[in-house]
């Protein structure tokens, strides 16, 4: 009888047998590969948020919500909180004529930041941004007064406006001596000189902002547009100032917001006088707030102050800056 032979495949020299198949082991639960990648994750955001996150709620929520108990009471800031008045606080100050004032007073500072400060800093930043000799000094120059404390900048120009100061000295060297005002005592001028202090102290930050929006700018699309035959004016409307919109509408955002802000430099050189004439919002906030010892009253004018720059920050995020923070938040794959 012949036995069966099985032949065995040719093992050929540098070449190994096939793999032996074997069965498939356990498969761990979907989730478990993941934890400690998503444990870590988690890890570092704590970590790296934590911080921050506990100083926005312990200096900026915190303070909002104990000013909006605050406002509720008519309390002079000592001993515990007694009387309670509800929402008279706000009434009074909707109704005085001075608060609603101090809010028009904002409201035009902020409009001739939008007509003055922005076309000037743009047409300064197009400047600098050319090749020119000292350039760089140029820069320094224009950048310099916003460097300056405030403190700094009004007790300067303070000592510069006086009666017969810097600025008379100049009118009259000029010829214009007819010029010449009490600008910081005139109840019809205080309030625009008030501004060309701040048009002077911080135009250099919008300038710097518009520099380095311009050479984020590829030059690359200039030169296109220069091939295909448009003139400068035309490569300045339909290249770069739409380029440039994102940061202009950035520096209109953060140009309202300062300009409701107004403290510093109008107390130190006007105190909000002469007879309430550059009063702000925040001048009337610390002059019936803590100066009158009335911190119900104050908690109450900081919380209008609150409102009304939280609502012109969702609405202008709402209009102006969602198309161009659209595009810039990416939802996170695979979490």
């Amino acid at each position: 009888m012949k036995s069966d032979v099985v032949a065995l495949p040719e093992v050929r020299q540098g070449h190994s047998l096939p793999p032996t198949r074997t069965s498939p082991g356990p498969v761990p639960p979907s989730g478990l590969g993941r934890r400690p990648r998503h444990l870590r994750k988690y890890v570092e955001l704590t970590l790296l948020l934590g911080p921050a996150l506990v100083l926005f709620v312990g200096f900026v929520l915190v303070p909002i919500l104990v000013a909006g108990r605050y406002s509720l009471y008519n309390w002079n800031g000592m001993g515990p909180l007694t009387g309670f008045v509800g929402l008279h606080n706000y009434r009074v100050a909707l109704d005085d004529p001075v608060f609603r004032g101090a809010i028009v007073h904002n409201l035009i500072i902020a409009g001739l930041s939008l007509l003055v400060q922005l076309p000037l800093s743009l047409a300064l930043a197009f400047l600098l941004n050319r090749r020119l000799r000292g350039q760089s000094f140029l820069r320094l120059v224009t950048f310099a007064p916003y460097v300056l404390s405030e403190a700094t900048t009004a007790v300067v120009w303070l000592l510069m406006l006086q009666p017969g100061g810097f600025v008379d000295q100049v009118l009259k060297f000029l010829g214009l001596g007819g010029l010449v005002q009490l600008w910081l005592a005139n109840t019809s001028i205080v309030l625009y000189t008030m501004f060309a202090v701040i048009t002077w102290k911080y135009i250099g930050f919008g300038i710097i902002l518009f520099l380095a929006g311009l050479q984020g700018i590829p030059a690359e699309l200039r030169e296109a547009a220069a091939l295909d035959g448009a003139t400068g004016r035309q490569s300045l409307r339909h290249v770069t100032l739409p380029l440039l919109g994102p940061t202009v509408r950035i520096w209109v955002f953060l140009s309202v917001i300062g300009s409701f802000q107004l403290f510093d430099l109008v107390w130190i050189m006007t105190e909000g006088g002469p007879a309430n004439a550059s009063d702000t919002m925040v001048t009337y906030l610390i002059y019936n707030g803590p100066t009158s010892s009335e911190l119900g009253y104050g908690s109450a004018v900081a919380v209008l102050l609150f409102i009304i720059c939280f609502v012109f920050a969702l609405v202008y995020q709402r209009f102006a800056l969602r198309r161009d923070t659209a595009g810039a938040v990416t939802r996170m794959v695979g979490t």
